[in-house]
């Protein structure tokens, strides 16, 4: 049986689940790099099979769940940011890859983008880390997202 997590919250809570990409979160090691790479899948395959405007739209959808999900995993942990939370990484990542095809180079440049974004921070990214709540949690993923998304649609464009 699976012991209770911080602040009681069970690893099966559907807000447990899902803020920790179903465990990846709990993992020892660069969790938000974990989080990134399991996001990859399920972008590869809303992206082929679906399309670009439906993985745009899983994004934001997820950027929602992510509210609720992180909000009450911080609460339960009693941290502003906990960094077992990686919805965030999922929801960022896969607005980046949302302008570029299910291709080995757009995926790389889009992760490497994203990592160094939400890694270094740079304005506005931090700005939305140091909203309150899960908001803050949430927002500097997607605005990480949004401009690596950008400079991929560049690139997109230019033919890489």
């Amino acid at each position: 049986m699976m012991q209770p997590m911080k602040g009681g919250l069970s690893f099966f809570h559907p807000a447990s689940l899902l803020a920790t990409w179903f465990g990846i979160g709990l993992l020892p090691g660069t969790k938000g790099t974990y989080g990134t790479i399991a996001a990859l899948p399920f972008a590869w395959l809303i992206l082929d099979q679906i399309g670009q405007w439906a993985l745009a739209g899983a994004s934001l959808a997820l950027f929602c769940v992510g509210l609720w999900a992180s909000g009450i995993y911080a609460a339960r942990a009693g941290q502003h940011d906990p960094q077992d939370v990686v919805i965030d990484e999922v929801s960022g990542v896969w607005l980046a890859l949302s302008v570029g095809t299910a291709s080995l180079v757009h995926f790389a440049i889009g992760f490497a983008l994203f990592r160094l974004f939400d890694g270094r921070k740079p304005w506005p990214v931090s700005w939305g880390e140091a909203r309150p709540g899960a908001l803050g949690i949430m927002l500097d993923d997607l605005i990480a997202g949004a401009l690596s998304a950008a400079l991929l649609l560049i690139l997109v464009t230019a033919g890489v």
